[in-house]
């Protein structure tokens, strides 16, 4: 057997060990694993595209909802010398999944990119770095409105500004829903897409489609102007103290 099929049939048991991951955790919590399966290879380079257009200037970036590690692997190869990533994973095993995956990666052992993954949820990470990129894979239509818009504006409170944040929808999905689910579930996942719509009618730059994912996905960049200060940001210091903590 050759080296190359050897390490073929690596890559094949290490996407079915994720895939099953996936179907477990989805069952155990659907808050945390809002997918049935591992990102796409194509889903996972869209996703990383804005790290890899800034060139070879050091970055900031941020991984949101990183679960397995499907994209960050994809994403780590495509860092600048000297960048820096933080990995949110709010599901504990991922979480010890994605440090395995730091303490082994190739790229890192022994590299100048400092990595740091986090286990806890994006709006309770405690961090005074603002990000070039943001690549998020949190499942928002598991989300209730109010919690996508308080993880939206973390988001661009958190960019840098002319900073990326690129995140995906499955296509269908409310349609899927509508057949599988209560009429309540249905209502929350109509007004999470509304929720949405509003961020990407002010920020998009973009948007693709990847037929080859399962299921497909429309990936969205959306950017932080450069000139306007961060949402909210006029009427923090009128704002509960909760509210306050909630949005930085």
């Amino acid at each position: 057997m050759d080296d190359w099929t050897t390490s073929h049939e690596r890559v094949l048991a290490q996407r079915n060990a994720e895939g099953w991951m996936f179907l477990i955790e989805a069952a155990r919590d659907l808050r945390t694993t809002g997918a049935i399966a591992p990102s796409g290879k194509a889903l996972a380079r869209l996703l990383t595209d804005p790290v890899q257009k800034h060139g070879s200037r050091p970055l900031n970036v941020l991984e949101a909802g990183a679960g397995t590690g499907s994209v960050t692997r994809t994403l780590v190869p495509r860092l600048s010398a000297g960048s820096r990533l933080d990995i949110v994973e709010a599901n504990a095993r991922f979480a010890a999944r994605l440090h395995h995956l730091v303490r082994v990666h190739p790229r890192l052992v022994g590299g100048s990119e400092p990595v740091t993954v986090h286990h806890t949820l994006v709006e309770r990470l405690d961090t005074d770095r603002s990000y070039d990129v943001i690549v998020s894979g949190l499942p928002f239509t598991n989300f209730t409105p109010v919690q996508v818009e308080t993880i939206m504006d973390r988001y661009m409170g958190l960019l840098q500004p002319g900073g990326t944040l690129t995140y995906f929808a499955y296509r269908g999905s409310r349609y899927a829903r509508a057949l599988t689910s209560s009429r309540a579930s249905v209502h929350r996942h109509r007004e999470v897409e509304e929720v949405l719509a509003g961020y990407q009618r002010r920020y998009a730059v973009g948007c693709r489609t990847v037929w080859g994912n399962l299921p497909p996905a429309e990936v969205w960049q959306l950017r932080r102007p450069a000139a306007v200060p961060c949402p909210r940001a006029l009427d923090t210091a009128a704002a509960p103290d909760s509210m306050v903590t909630a949005a930085r």
